[in-house]
């Protein structure tokens, strides 16, 4: 009997290890009810979470939500994700904190001031720019990424 629960016991710790594991790979998907700031936190969450080089899942979350215009320009996952992990975005992954400041809007366009906290101890800003989708399909009214600027560095302390 008591190898019968010790049995099960590990079935059930197996088990959700498997489900909290399913839940990290599962990414949000764009759509219109996502307002313009939460598509940059869920970016932002995702950079600030990116898990194990192998998998990326912070960058294919982020992927998720960049404009089909941005990615033309950053070419497939594959160099998205070697931009990321460049010199001049690499601190967004596994970052510290992040803000993010709205600096314009309009019907279509939002501007916003993201800064954040490298694993390096040091506060860096960006301008993310998320537009309104108007193609027939998917993205349809959805809000994406169309671009993020090179970084500024505002040092160890703002």
């Amino acid at each position: 009997m008591k190898k019968l629960f010790g049995i099960l016991c590990l079935f059930f710790l197996f088990s959700n290890t498997v489900q909290a594991d399913n839940l990290k790979t599962k990414l949000i998907k764009p759509n219109n009810n996502i307002e313009p700031q939460q598509v940059v936190k869920i970016q932002l969450l995702g950079l600030m979470n990116n898990d194990n080089p192998n998998k990326d899942n912070g960058i294919k979350q982020t992927w998720e939500f960049a404009h089909p215009s941005n990615k033309k320009n950053t070419g497939p996952l594959s160099s998205f994700t070697n931009l990321l992990k460049s010199k001049n975005y690499k601190m967004l992954l596994n970052h510290l904190e992040s803000k993010i400041i709205k600096i314009f809007e309009s019907n279509n366009r939002y501007g916003f001031e993201v800064r954040i906290l490298g694993g390096d101890k040091n506060y860096y800003k960006f301008q993310w720019i998320v537009e309104k989708y108007y193609e027939e399909g998917p993205l349809k009214d959805c809000w994406l990424t169309t671009s993020v600027s090179n970084p500024v560095s505002l040092g160890s302390s703002i």
